[in-house]
């Protein structure tokens, strides 16, 4: 943005941020137009050659016994005249009353006889179909004699040709059988045994695409023509769906019904085709006999309302304006508010996630309204009751990262920044005291951490090694040693039995810490920290409001073992970018290691928690919720090993998400009272928490996804394929989390493709022990505190490279049996089968990823750097 902007800007923030929403709002209600264009098919004046009629209404169905009474099929038949004076019927056993009810509107009738597999049925509806031909010849101008009979495979052409030669021999009206145009081609005995062909015709069910529609009818029209050159040939049904499932090229909508329809009446106008339309009402009980489709191809709803005009241009959705102008209103004031209170942000930002705010409102106002075009029954209504609150949790998911996202790309500057301060002279240091708790630690490895301390330039400082429950001497009384050898600087203790895991370990540091003592440091034993880590970093404390300096947890000896390098990449994502973020506001998380603690503040505030096994990240909350500065100097002061195996890394963000449940239980009031804490604090320790919760949802939706997908390939008449309401938002929160993750990491990890690849491998492989964690966080009080293994323990054949991810194969197996049994029930055919086939994919991601990362961490061995 130019000089000049930026400074209108900042003389005028709320009319900006206003210009800015009424921009975005504008262009909302631009893409709606665009999505609802009217489209301007040839106009219809004249009467519909024949409509096919099944008179239920919006909840009758005939499988329950349900039928509509003569009222009902009176007004339909009244309704129907206006448009029509022929109507088809299928059978005479049922609504046998409609045959004289036509007759008293003078609507003239195609009567049909509904031929299946039961054979008594059978014999009913012939003698029923002669009866009422008989009663009626005013009315009943001809009769079919089963439909799709041959199609469906439910009796032997030679039956049904002899069914047909019955009514011939007993009726003065010509008799057909109804059948696709292939059945024709296929059986052509059949026209033997007719007066006239009726033929189906149905370019979507052929998955042509709508613009081909017309052509693929008539193609086969004149292909039967050809091949029964002496018959009349009726076209007993052709029509397209205004909803339900896309089939390989064929869309429904109301708008390609609508035009594939008018084109339909000119082009057999032209040509002088008999046909009937299929159909003239929707039928929603169709939905569970034969798909979602089937329910929506009348010309009228099942409400009786005329879907499209027969003039004019045809808009998809005649209530856009008003759901544009809802989503407009909805986002209208976060957006303003969003854009004047960020308004440090460039405008490249700000425009972003206002675009953001009124896609989110966009989608809110879509899933809310687009339900009310399908026939949903209650239990469909039931899953969009328990679902759209997910929906919603997704947005506002995809939000927050959006903020992150935006906030790091496009802010100006950071606003609290820390850097390395000049050291102090030794008169002004402030005495620390450092606390490394260890447990079953290999001895080399804390004796490279004591020398690291050993080196540091500064003058006051002691530290205490507070050696936890180690039971083997062997193990920790070389340390003891090594720490008396270094001088009376470094004092050991060894602690057993010790209750309180790592905070009751430190909490004896504190009372054993030097009375001089300003401020306490914590790492952990694996550390080498820099010598000027104190010197230039102290100067802090000589503000009393701050009562932490916390520098970033890096690594060191990871680059030649490809386990620990993606690991060491996904652990520097959060710290150059998600730190930052949160520091904005003075809402760091707190990590025990290479982090320093104003001695009066920790003492004064209850020292370390016990009740918790993240007591680093209560304690940083309970600072401040005190009231104090939390500064973060994102320099590497010092750096420790990676988790060892696969196992070990699973535990230690296992151990992160329950204890940030505890934390969340404990601390509920603060999160959601007004008190001490701020706005953003607030923000960012709750929504810091629920991306781990959408990992907890990913777990629940899988879950649900492989018992839904069992469902439709073990029962589809019961479970139909997912409406799009629910697979588009879910696809697009899937590639826009992936689009942010990549960007950021681009953009502030230090690293190349192929590493930033490899941590998004690593951190999706974690999602399965997040879930877990976050669950037992949530039913839970304890759990045990599992200590970080930097040393490798898995060995042996490559199938214990699985052992500790068990779970993850087992879902990833799972999840692969339901594609490849989607693909077999299901196909291509539907865009929805093909959506719900990359879910199971996406959903398969995080599993995938963790037998990837056990596998690479086996291969990898010991390798270091």
């Amino acid at each position: 943005m130019s000089a000049k902007a930026a400074n209108q800007d900042s003389r005028h923030p709320l009319l900006a941020a206003f210009l800015l929403a009424m921009v975005v709002a504008a262009m909302n209600i631009a893409l709606w137009w665009g999505g609802n264009y009217p489209h301007g098919p040839d106009d219809w004046k004249g009467p519909i050659g024949g409509f096919a009629l099944s008179a239920f209404q919006r909840y009758q169905n005939p499988l329950k016994n349900d039928f509509p009474s003569e009222e009902e099929i009176d007004g339909d038949l009244k309704l129907i005249k206006r448009y029509s004076p022929r109507i088809r019927t299928y059978s005479t056993l049922q609504n046998p009353q409609v045959y004289r009810l036509a007759e008293k509107e003078g609507l003239d009738v195609m009567a049909g006889a509904w031929i299946d597999r039961r054979l008594d049925n059978n014999e009913l509806e012939l003698e029923g179909l002669i009866a009422q031909a008989r009663r009626y010849p005013n009315s009943i101008s001809r009769v079919i004699v089963g439909n799709e009979v041959l199609f469906r495979n439910d009796i032997p052409p030679e039956q049904l040709m002899a069914y047909a030669d019955r009514a011939r021999a007993a009726l003065k009206q010509p008799v057909s059988i109804a059948e696709p145009w292939h059945i024709w081609a296929k059986y052509p005995e059949l026209a033997d045994h007719v007066d006239f062909i009726t033929v189906h015709l149905f370019p979507y069910w052929n998955g042509r695409p709508r613009s081909e529609g017309i052509d693929d009818a008539m193609g086969n029209y004149r292909y039967l023509k050809q091949l029964f050159p002496n018959k009349h040939i009726v076209i007993g049904e052709i029509g397209w769906p205004s909803n339900g499932d896309r089939f390989q090229y064929a869309k429904p909508s109301v708008s390609d019904e609508a035009i594939f329809l008018r084109q339909w009446f000119n082009k057999a106008k032209a040509e002088g085709i008999d046909y009937y339309i299929m159909e003239a009402f929707d039928q929603p009980w169709k939905e569970k006999l034969s798909g979602r489709t089937e329910a929506y191809w009348g010309v009228f709803n099942a409400d009786r309302q005329l879907k499209f005009p027969f003039t004019g241009p045809v808009t998809e959705d005649v209530a856009w304006p008003w759901k544009a102008l809802a989503a407009s209103l909805l986002a209208l004031v976060p957006m303003i508010w969003f854009a004047r209170r960020y308004s440090r942000f460039k405008l490249t930002g700000r425009f972003f996630f206002c675009a953001l705010i009124q896609l989110a409102c966009g989608l809110i106002v879509w899933s809310a309204t687009l339900p009310f075009n399908f026939y949903l029954s209650w239990i469909d209504w039931t899953m969009l009751v328990l679902l759209f609150p997910a929906q919603i949790a997704i947005l506002g998911i995809l939000l927050i990262n959006g903020f992150e996202f935006t906030e790091v790309l496009w802010s100006r500057g950071w606003v609290r920044h820390a850097g390395m301060l000049r050291p102090d002279p030794p008169a002004k240091q402030p005495f620390v005291s450092i606390h490394l708790a260890c447990y079953n630690e290999p001895p080399e490895m804390v004796f490279v951490t004591l020398d690291s301390l050993a080196k540091l330039d500064y003058e006051n400082y002691e530290v205490l090694v507070l050696d936890n429950n180690t039971k083997d001497p062997a193990i920790w009384k070389p340390v003891q040693e090594y720490c008396e050898k270094l001088g009376s600087r470094f004092r050991f203790f060894h602690l057993e039995p010790w209750p309180g895991f790592k905070a009751g370990a430190l909490n004896f540091g504190l009372k054993e810490t030097d009375p001089s003592a300003d401020v306490v440091a914590v790492i952990d034993a694996d550390y080498v920290v820099r010598e000027d880590w104190l010197s230039t970093l102290t100067g802090y404390f000589h503000d009393p409001k701050v009562a932490v300096v916390q520098c970033p947890q890096a690594h060191r000896d990871f680059e030649h073992n490809r386990f620990r390098r993606m690991t060491a990449w996904e652990f520097d994502g959060f710290f150059r970018i998600g730190m930052h973020h949160r520091n904005e506001r003075n809402a760091i998380i707190q990590h025990g290691t290479m982090t320093m603690v104003r001695r009066s503040a920790l003492e004064g505030t209850g020292g370390w928690s016990e009740w918790t096994i993240c007591e680093d990240a209560e304690l940083g909350l309970r600072l401040m919720h005190a009231g104090y500065e939390l500064v973060y100097v994102d320099e590497l002061m010092g750096k420790g090993l990676t988790p060892a195996d696969f196992k070990a890394y699973k535990s230690q963000r296992y151990r992160w998400a329950f204890g940030a449940m505890q934390i969340l239980k404990g601390r509920w009031d603060w999160m959601t009272k007004k008190g001490p804490l701020s706005g953003g604090q607030r923000f960012h320790f709750l929504t810091g928490w629920f991306s781990w919760f959408a990992d907890a949802l990913h777990l629940i939706f899988t879950l649900m996804a492989i018992f839904w997908t069992a469902g439709m390939v073990g029962a589809p008449s019961l479970f139909n394929l997912p409406m799009q309401l629910f697979l588009i938002p879910v696809i697009g929160f899937f590639f826009a989390k992936a689009i942010f993750g990549i960007v950021l990491y681009r953009a502030r990890v230090p690293c190349g493709w192929y590493d930033t690849l490899m941590a998004s491998v690593a951190s999706m492989g974690l999602s399965h022990a997040i879930a877990r964690g976050i669950l037992h966080g949530l039913t839970r009080e304890k759990t045990s505190f599992v200590v970080t293994a930097k040393s490798r323990r898995i060995g042996g054949s490559n199938f214990a490279a699985f052992a500790p991810v068990r779970e993850e194969l087992l879902m990833a197996c799972a999840l692969m049996l339901c594609i490849i049994g989607m693909a077999m029930a299901y196909g291509s055919g539907y865009l929805e089968s093909k959506l719900w086939m990359f879910i199971l994919a996406a959903q398969s991601i995080p599993y995938v990823s963790a037998v990837a990362g056990a596998w690479i961490a086996h291969k990898a061995g010991d390798k270091a750097g």
